[in-house]
């Protein structure tokens, strides 16, 4: 029986933990800041349902369609603008297997070749701002977003160029893959950039009102959703049923992510008065590995965990007993974020499940499984090689960060 003072502290102990955690999950989702997340998961609804990729794939076609392999760097380049309005890896692939598998496998492409690119490059969707990982990684760690969202756009950038440069190189060895590019007339690819141009100003709208410090993120999220809409009905291809489509799917999303959010703070309270990450941290730092030794064996489980999970429940469920070990390391927490969210990216695509795997071979069904993990294969190792470099030198990470702290 409960005593007549209702005072926390008049409580018994069990009494006043469930208190407690009943309280921080009120209070964490009564936050004005947990708004961003059903906002730009809306934004990335609309986006998906307003035909904007194919917008975005047919200028990027025109662009790089006048060499061999075109069409995958025209994908690959798609991936990251998409990546920009979307924020989640698998709705990326999932668009792009809808917009571009069809025209690679029309011009030739090797199934191999077409299915990997697509998988590797929806991996850009939770790396690229505004990224609901790195959203929720801020969120967890009290981090600045807008700092965290500068720090994505030089890794992002890195990370298309390298896949770039692993399908040339993959046509180097099999030729046979891709046919011969075509070049376009001039005045016809200036032409493909005008209907770029709704897309670049939200773009810019969103993420230039954040680091310009117009708007908060949750103000940026807004606007964003809002825009998403305006420019959806403008160009034409967006009626109100999609609308209320994307409006339920985003509720859906939004919804997971929050109740495993709320899971995630329930694992952190445990967490905390147990003490787990001070006995981790003792752990790991009497295994004398050192600095680097440690982040290797943490960025591998957190690889290890991509694969099997999603991205979004990876950093929730680990970050509460990693970060405390990292910020003891001395590693910079907005270094640490993208780093975080590169690590879990590569098991969106490793075997043995890798969930853009099998969210292009739910929407191919007669592509062969293991043709998109050969095809994908080329693209983890330069996902280790880009990771290994971005650990080597933190200051392509951190460079827009310090021009703003």
């Amino acid at each position: 029986m409960l005593p007549a003072c209702w005072d926390l502290a008049c409580l018994p102990a069990s009494s006043r933990h469930f208190r407690l955690v009943s309280h921080s999950i009120i209070a964490t989702f009564s936050d004005y800041t947990m708004g961003l997340i059903p906002l730009f998961i809306l934004m990335g609804a609309v986006a998906v349902g307003s035909g904007i990729s194919g917008d975005l794939f047919r200028a990027a076609q025109l662009w790089f369609g006048g060499f061999k392999g075109g069409l995958a760097a025209a994908t690959i380049a798609t991936c990251g603008g998409f990546a920009a309005i979307c924020g989640s890896s698998a709705a990326t692939a999932a668009t792009m297997t809808r917009v571009a598998l069809p025209e690679m496998q029309r011009y030739g492409y090797s199934q191999r070749l077409a299915t990997g690119v697509i998988a590797a490059g929806g991996t850009l969707g939770i790396l690229i701002p505004p990224s609901i990982a790195l959203a929720i990684y801020g969120l967890l760690t009290q981090q600045s977003l807008g700092l965290l969202f500068m720090a994505g756009i030089l890794p992002g950038i890195v990370a298309i160029l390298f896949y770039m440069a692993t399908a040339k190189i993959w046509l180097m060895v099999r030729p046979q893959d891709a046919p011969s590019g075509f070049v376009p007339p001039l005045r016809e690819r200036m032409l493909s950039l005008t209907k770029l141009s709704p897309i670049m100003l939200l773009f810019v709208l969103v993420i230039g009102g954040i680091y310009g410090g117009f708007f908060t993120p949750t103000e940026a999220g807004a606007i964003g959703a809002t825009g998403a809409i305006i420019i959806a009905f403008t160009l034409g291809d967006f009626s109100m049923e999609r609308l209320s489509s994307s409006l339920t799917e985003s509720v859906r999303t939004a919804a997971a992510i929050l109740i495993i959010l709320a899971g995630a703070l329930l694992f952190g309270y445990f967490l905390t008065i147990t003490q787990t990450p001070q006995k981790v941290a003792e752990l790991l730092i009497a295994a004398d590995l050192g600095a680097y030794g440690t982040l290797a064996v943490i960025l591998a489980v957190m690889l290890l965990l991509g694969c099997v999970m999603d991205e979004t429940a990876v950093v929730i469920v680990t970050i509460p007993i990693i970060y405390p070990i990292i910020t003891q390391l001395g590693f910079d927490p907005i270094w640490f974020g993208v780093i975080v969210t590169m690590t879990v990216e590569i098991g969106m695509i490793a075997p043995p499940f890798g969930l853009n795997v099998f969210v292009i071979k739910g929407i191919s069904k007669d592509t062969d499984l293991w043709e998109i993990y050969k095809g994908v294969t080329p693209f983890i190792i330069a996902d280790l090689l880009r990771l290994v470099v971005l650990i080597a030198f933190p200051s392509i990470v951190l460079f827009l960060p310090n021009l703003f702290r």
